[in-house]
């Protein structure tokens, strides 16, 4: 066992966890946080993606001691004070949100879009989110979400969070 130290979801955190646990498994047995999926476990779904200091990881791959004095924001914290993400107001509006399992994953990784590249153009916003898999859907729905959020964001002045 060692004791972890790093920021999560906006609080400093100390975690005990053996060695060989992925972050993943820290977050969801040791923290409680159940909203990054446990999917594949071999990097392939994305269903797990978080952000380890704003960029999307995937953390299913990610041993947790690399989380050291590092900022990882889950699903869970991507809510912010005045509400949720633009990207989560979008997905709701767009009706791009089918069982939810893989909804974490996709939110977190078109967050990173949105924030780098709030004028990505359709092929932009599919590449994107290509290493996020959803079975329930055609996809239409979600790149028009992040569509929207990308313009929103703009629209703000490329702070919509």
């Amino acid at each position: 066992m060692r004791i972890l130290r790093f920021q999560l979801n906006g609080d400093d955190v100390e975690i005990a966890a053996p060695d060989h646990w992925t972050l993943l498994e820290v977050l969801r047995y040791r923290a409680g946080l159940t909203g990054s999926k446990q999917g594949c476990d071999k990097g392939d779904c994305g269903a797990c993606t978080l952000h380890v200091d704003g960029r999307a990881v995937l953390s299913c791959l990610t041993l947790a001691g690399e989380a050291e004095g590092h900022a990882v924001t889950t699903i869970e914290g991507l809510v912010g004070p005045d509400g949720p993400d633009v990207v989560q107001d979008c997905f709701d509006a767009a009706g791009a949100l089918q069982c939810g399992f893989c909804q974490p994953g996709i939110l977190i990784a078109a967050r990173q879009l949105v924030t780098e590249n709030p004028g990505a153009s359709r092929d932009e916003i599919k590449a994107a989110l290509s290493s996020n898999l959803c079975r329930c859907t055609g996809y239409t729905k979600i790149y028009e979400a992040v569509a929207n959020a990308c313009q929103r964001e703009l629209a703000a002045g490329g702070d919509a969070s």
